[in-house]
């Protein structure tokens, strides 16, 4: 029962709206579709064990799409209605030696499968979209190698020099006129850091951090670290738009824009290997925001964490999936804001009163994390913590889970 089908397209209505859709889920590149392979799964009965007429088994409705123009590859799966089925199930894509892989975390288990019409990475429901050609830095990454930047020296744990501000930067109440880029991937504000195994957020300790991806890097055989910070021109520009579509509603003007990168950075010690992406600071007003932009993420063995963490871990957050470095490939597919490879974050935190006000809801969570680890807990809870700040709430909320005790009349 069901049917299969596959089409390509060279011309014509197919290629238009691939264009129209590439150019809306990765904006800024100018992409123009020349190919189009349409692959679907119309109505398609399962094998179920525990049913035994096949007229009556479980349906599922979906589609692969493959485009292709100008040097550039990109994958769609649209999802319709899908019939939960108890047999294995598994979305997303495999490469050779799973050197780049993408798994859609609600395809694991056969009973989640009718949620994926309803999720996305790309802002539609149904939809995941993937860029999957290997080359240059993506666009969502902010200039970097110019003239004006300054590159860190090829040390293995080593650190750029002090970095004075051209604007200060708020951080969760803390006012920062200074910063240190460190090589194995993250930022610190009072002092350099050599450390290259990164500790578990949240560690309640003494310093904020910045991980844009925080494990044992080494640019000495491969890869370029360095920095540079704006307060004028497109840089100005392009952070001010891109803040605007993040976090709609505050009517947000950048001032100053520092842009910390990782362009093709090895590890230690597999020197083949090339990591990218960047840290991103953008400030105005009274705001302060983070963009973490992933690029071609090499998997690793190694010890490896994404996020921030504050003085005694006030605030933190972990980028899902950012601590198992076998599966950090996917970061340059994940986001919080519909950019493939883009994670945002407000930062900038006002003071608490004494007349801070607290409220109770219940709701119902499903959640692919295992909820009965405290540790998944607190990640669940900041990931819904960051989505009300980005809604609008002050930065400096605070989310605790009480047990409901039912009383019975």
């Amino acid at each position: 029962m069901g049917k299969y089908s596959y089409q390509q397209y060279t011309d014509g209505s197919v290629l238009t709206r691939a264009t129209q859709d590439v150019n809306r889920y990765f904006p800024q590149r100018g992409f123009t579709a020349s190919w189009v392979f349409v692959s679907t799964w119309d109505y398609v009965q399962t094998r179920n064990t525990s049913v035994f007429n096949l007229h009556s088994a479980p349906a599922i409705t979906f589609q692969v799409v493959l485009i292709s123009g100008g040097g550039f590859s990109f994958i769609l799966m649209n999802y319709g209605d899908c019939a939960g089925i108890n047999d294995y199930v598994e979305a997303g894509f495999d490469t050779v030696n799973s050197t780049d892989y993408y798994l859609i975390h609600y395809a694991t288990n056969g009973s989640y499968i009718p949620n994926l019409k309803n999720t996305t990475n790309v802002n539609v429901p149904g939809r995941w979209a993937f860029l999957v050609n290997s080359g240059s830095a993506p666009e969502i990454f902010y200039p970097f190698g110019t003239s004006g930047d300054t590159i860190n020296p090829a040390d293995d744990d080593g650190s750029s020099s002090i970095i004075p501000l051209l604007s200060p930067f708020l951080f969760f109440g803390r006012t920062y006129r200074q910063i240190y880029v460190n090589n194995n991937g993250h930022l610190t504000f009072n002092q350099a850091s050599s450390q290259y195994v990164p500790y578990s957020f949240p560690a309640k300790g003494s310093q904020d951090i910045i991980a844009g991806l925080w494990t044992d890097l080494d640019n000495r055989a491969r890869g370029v670290v360095s920095y540079n910070q704006y307060t004028s021109g497109s840089v100005l520009t392009r952070a001010t738009q891109d803040i605007n579509n993040h976090f709609p509603n505050l009517t947000f003007n950048a001032s100053w824009v520092f842009v910390a990168t990782w362009d093709k950075v090895a590890y230690y010690p597999i020197t083949n290997t090339e990591t990218s992406f960047q840290v991103v600071l953008i400030s105005g007003g009274n705001y302060s925001f983070i963009l973490m932009n992933y690029g071609n993420i090499a998997g690793t063995g190694l010890p490896v964490e994404a996020g921030y963490d504050t003085v005694n871990s006030t605030d933190f957050f972990v980028i899902p999936g950012s601590k198992i470095g076998s599966f950090i490939s996917n970061l340059k597919n994940s986001s919080n804001v519909y950019v493939p490879g883009r994670w945002a974050f407000r930062v900038n935190s006002g003071s608490k009163s004494n007349n801070d006000n607290v409220v109770g809801l219940q709701v119902k969570l499903s959640s692919v994390f295992d909820l009965k680890d405290s540790g998944n807990i607190e990640v669940v809870l900041q990931q819904i913590k960051q989505v009300l700040v980005n809604k609008g709430l002050p930065s400096n909320i605070e989310l605790k889970l009480r047990k409901l005790q039912k009383i019975k009349p």
